[in-house]
């Protein structure tokens, strides 16, 4: 029978990471550049001399996607323990009865509270909304969220396990 000192000793607090892309920018530019490029869809070749203008703008999208992902940046966050928890809840109290916190005051904070790469205050984190839009504040929020309320179980990695099962060699 395990000992709960050992199991205590191997435990850790949940973690969860998120990738953000900081550049608004380049996404507009590989909007854009699809819709051109879906404005070529009718093209037809002329003559041997034309090349196909989806070329192009298809090398254009891939260098924008690839900028794209070099501005992504992981933000990684740690479950709080039960006692951070229910102080950082105490500190957002619903505005009535019914609500349990405060939504609006909450989400931010918890999103500073487990924030340990990087590390962010109340502070970063109001600076930091005012430069994402809703959609990436929701993944900062969400990840946070996760790594508090839900459980940790052992994945299934399909795409790890279909290269595993091609393996022939016996590796």
């Amino acid at each position: 029978m395990p000992d709960i000192k050992d199991i205590l000793a191997k435990a850790k607090p949940r973690e969860h990471t998120v990738r953000i892309c900081l550049a608004g920018d380049v996404a507009a530019e590989v909007e854009r550049l699809e819709a051109d490029l879906a404005a070529t869809s009718s093209w037809q070749q002329q003559s041997l001399a034309e090349a196909n203008p989806g070329i192009e703008i298809a090398e254009k999208i891939k260098d924008a996607r690839e900028r794209m992902q070099a501005a992504e940046v992981p933000f990684t966050f740690r479950a709080l323990g039960d006692k951070a928890w229910s102080d950082l809840v105490a500190e957002h109290p619903g505005k009535t009865p019914d609500e349990s916190w405060d939504d609006e005051t909450l989400a931010p904070a918890l999103v500073a509270a487990c924030a340990v790469d990087p590390v962010m205050t109340p502070d970063d984190v109001a600076a930091l909304w005012e430069q994402l839009n809703l959609g990436q504040r929701q993944e900062l929020i969400n990840a946070a969220w996760t790594v508090n309320s839900e459980g940790t179980t052992v994945p299934f990695a399909l795409h790890a396990s279909a290269i595993l099962a091609s393996l022939t060699d016996g590796k």
